[in-house]
């Protein structure tokens, strides 16, 4: 599996997410049931734009997709909270079913680019072209 590229699929995830977030901030907010808290969904917009430009500026390193990881804690707690207030709302249950796919996926992601960077060949000798 080519963690790299899965890397940089993340950070164009994120890229376009992060963008949703900030440009839809408001109704996103409203449709989660907090609409006084656009501004935090606008301020987790983007975290997510910072995590996909990271994530394309050094695709494999692990540390850049352990940043989604941390995100997608941070989401899980928001929506979590929303959730106590509107259980009823099935976009926030679908949204934190979503966002612990994604929080799985990344963390998947993280380990296989550790894993395979501890590899013969893989290390960041192996990029240095010698020829």
């Amino acid at each position: 599996m080519d963690y790299r590229k899965i890397s940089i699929g993340l950070g164009w995830f994120s890229l376009a997410l992060g963008a949703a977030e900030l440009l839809a901030g408001r109704r996103i907010a409203r449709a989660l049931d907090v609409p006084d808290h656009a501004g935090t969904v606008r301020g987790f917009g983007m975290r997510e734009l910072a995590s996909g430009a990271a994530l394309l500026s050094a695709p494999g390193n692990p540390g850049r997709v352990a940043t989604r990881v941390a995100g997608d804690a941070l989401d899980l707690g928001a929506l979590g909270l929303a959730a106590r207030t509107s259980p009823g709302n099935r976009l926030i249950w679908g949204a934190l079913g979503f966002v612990a796919a994604a929080a799985v996926l990344d963390t998947l992601v993280a380990r296989g680019i550790r894993a395979t960077a501890d590899l013969p060949g893989n290390g960041p000798a192996a990029a240095v072209s010698t020829g």
